[in-house]
């Protein structure tokens, strides 16, 4: 590309001379410039009386001069459409940047005329370049260049080769490198000085070595995201404990998890079978010690390793010398008390074994009594799957193609999950069955598998018309989704007929039950804390289904507070997200929430903003502790008015009073926390779509809530 600077001329100036043509000052390399982008200088003509000036004056010229140095390094720098053009460059396979080119800006005020770029008043602020099948290396060099960028996402891609520097660009906020082929070790300082980074997600790469201790220093970091890599050695200690989400399951860790992050879920820290400490096993003591003397100075170890094996080698010699000098005067000794230890533990395994047989006899007589069949269904003439309110134990021909016979392959379960114990049709077929409820779609079973896991089995009969190719794709597709605020679907069979979806089972149970059922079930009521929390977590939920699931109109479609369960921390998790796009449509307009919503009632249509006014219903049931009568099913409705007509006729001076729930209504130095919350769930409600909060607003207004009036935001 031909350079866009001109040369400059060379000027003999004369001091002596009063008056100097006016080409004197075109000595400014931006007076005749064409310069393009927002870093360039505006061009200016300085008037000829200049030139004169700056002889009769040298104080005045001197500052002319540095003037003219400041506006040509700015001509210098390019513009951020030739900075992404280079950049673009630098990767392979990138068709799907073809609209990167210099003759257009890549923004418009707040809309991005190129592919994957984030614009916010006309400049650029972030890359989301996700799921375009990239390959090569992230140019970072040449993203210096740009001061104002904010975000690099370049998920579901084939970039490779080692971590890119990412601390030369110190303004990130959020980075995603997820499910790509990056590799090797991570420097320890690679995140250093990025003290405004918040979200950083690298999981399902191929890094190894130790998670790099600068991670543990950012003081904003919210997210962190480092699963299914090979990551080794201990966790570093980090000072925050209040990651909204954090996981490094599946590498392979070791050591004790330290004390600020005991608070996060368990499959957080899933496939790292070294890992100890809450919220995972406890630590014994030997390998704690290890752990930590893995931390010290290498030339350290390699000292205390070098004496240790002397002092070994000296005490084995020594012991095995004193072994030898008695050993035949202790030799019948020695036989006798053998015989004695074997025939002990001889006797324990007898016993042993006739224990272990009566409860295995007596398991048998259990399970065949509680998963007697009732009259069969279509679905169990193959899976053994019984009516509607048990699973009945599959019959010879099910139990002999579950071994190896030509119906084996019916009875397979389709993983989806590579951290979860594997197990067939069979083994849930033997498990002892229990009845969790009927809901809209079907019946849920708690399953109880003879080797240790509780799984969740859910039946499905509206998913007949999608075929099974699709099916399967979608399963997967949702399959890989990982996030805290969702619970993961582990598994899932396929039939014409009917579908069973495989979940683990949480044994805190639903919001629902926890809102409207504690009094019953001798439960404390929740209080305002774990309510803002749950708010909070299902507005984060919601909002990664709707960045990873982009191309579905309502990515959840049934958000209500029986279908989000709480966890150990009372952390929310979504369920049944997702299915619009695989059940029925007339049972799915019939049964699902998303098709009670105003747009669908008024117009026949659902839109991106139907679950923002599902998620503001929630908002108002947890707030006013009233079920919401406009979301259930056909049969069971009310004449009762619904929660947002109710709440809007009362003024808003009495809402603390008539509104609230009284269970928190008097909490303490958090009344103006939970009016902006029922503000927000009204304006949720909207029933004119246009005028409705979208999710992103939605979710930042719900996350800048306090639990006390007189905190600090974080």
């Amino acid at each position: 590309m031909p350079s866009k600077f001109y040369h400059v001329p060379n000027l003999h100036l004369h001091p002596q001379s009063t008056l100097f043509p006016t080409n004197i000052v075109r000595a400014h390399c931006c007076s005749y410039m064409p310069v393009k982008g927002g870093h360039a200088a505006p061009q200016v003509r300085a008037p000829p009386f200049i030139a004169t000036m700056a002889f009769l004056n040298k104080p005045l010229f001197l500052l002319f001069l540095v003037l003219s140095s400041t506006h040509f390094v700015a001509c210098l720098e390019l513009a951020d459409s030739e900075i992404l053009v280079k950049f673009k460059g630098s990767l392979s396979n990138s068709s799907a940047l073809d609209n990167w080119s210099e003759k257009t800006n890549p923004c418009t005020g707040d809309v991005s005329n190129w592919n994957g770029v984030i614009c916010i008043k006309g400049f650029v602020r972030g890359l989301q370049l996700e799921r375009m099948g990239l390959t090569g290396k992230i140019d970072v060099e040449t993203l210096t260049g740009m001061s104002d960028l904010r975000t690099l996402s370049f998920m579901n891609n084939d970039l490779d080769g080692p971590m890119p520097e990412l601390k030369k660009l110190r303004s990130l906020k959020v980075v995603s490198l997820s499910n790509n082929h990056f590799s090797g070790e991570i420097p320890t300082d690679a995140f250093k000085g990025m003290s405004k980074l918040k979200q950083l997600a690298l999981s399902e790469n191929e890094f190894t070595g130790a998670i790099p201790s600068s991670l543990a220093t950012l003081p904003k970091l919210l997210e962190l995201r480092l699963e299914g890599n090979k990551f080794t050695g201990n966790l570093p200690n980090f000072s925050i404990s209040t990651f909204a989400s954090f996981n490094v399951s599946n590498n392979e860790l070791e050591g004790p998890i330290p004390a600020t992050l005991s608070m996060m879920d368990s499959s957080s820290f899933f496939g790292n079978k070294d890992l100890c400490g809450q919220p995972l096993s406890q630590c014994n003591t030997n390998n704690a010690s290890a752990a930590i003397a893995t931390n010290f100075d290498r030339s350290t170890s390699k000292s205390i390793s070098s004496t240790t094996s002397t002092s070994t080698y000296t005490s084995t010699y020594t012991s095995t010398s004193n072994s030898n000098s008695s050993g035949q005067s202790s030799s019948k000794k020695v036989s006798l008390a053998s015989i004695i230890v074997v025939g002990i533990v001889m006797a324990v395994a007898l016993a042993a074994i006739f224990a272990a047989a009566f409860i295995l006899l007596k398991r048998r007589k259990q399970t065949s009594e509680s998963i007697e069949a009732p009259p069969q269904s279509s679905i169990r003439k193959k899976t053994g799957f019984g009516g509607e309110d048990q699973i009945p134990q599959g019959s010879q021909s099910e139990q002999s193609a579950a071994t190896g016979g030509k119906k084996a392959e019916t009875t397979k379960l389709s993983f989806l999950r590579n951290d979860r114990e594997r197990f067939d049709l069979s083994d849930l077929l033997k498990a002892s069955a229990e009845v969790m409820g009927s809901g809209c779609f079907g019946s849920s079973y708690k399953a109880a598998l003879s080797n240790g896991p509780v799984m969740v089995v859910k039946r499905f009969k509206q998913m007949n018309n999608v075929g099974k190719e699709e099916f399967h794709e979608h399963m997967r597709r949702l399959g890989r989704l990982r996030h805290p605020n969702l619970l993961p679907l582990v598994a899932f069979y396929y039939r014409k007929e009917e579908k069973l979806l495989i979940t683990d089972y949480v044994d805190n149970g639903s919001l629902s039950i926890r809102l409207h059922g504690h009094q019953a079930l001798g439960q404390p009521s929740m209080d305002w804390a774990t309510r803002l929390k749950t708010v909070k977590g299902v507005a984060n939920g919601l909002s990664y289904l709707y960045k990873e699931l982009p191309s579905i109109i309502t990515a959840h479609g049934h958000l209500k507070s029986s279908n989000i369960l709480l966890n150990q921390s009372n952390e929310p998790l979504l369920t049944d997200y997702a299915l619009v796009p695989v059940i029925n449509q007339e049972n799915a307009h019939e049964l699902m929430v998303a098709y009670k919503s105003p747009e669908y009632l008024q117009l026949g249509r659902i839109t991106k903003k139907t679950d923002v006014w599902s998620l503001g219903i929630l908002i108002l049931e947890l707030l006013t502790g009233k079920f919401p009568p406009n979301i259930l099913p056909p049969g069971k409705a009310t004449e009762e008015e619904d929660l947002t007509s109710w709440a809007k006729a009362i003024t808003e001076d009495q809402w603390q009073n008539q509104v609230i729930d009284k269970e928190i209504s008097e909490t303490k130095d958090s009344e103006g926390e939970m009016l902006k919350l029922l503000r927000i769930g009204i304006s949720c409600c909207e029933g004119d779509v246009e005028k409705r909060l979208d999710l992103k607003e939605a979710v930042e207004r719900i996350n800048e809530l306090k639990e006390k009036d007189t905190d600090e935001n974080f």
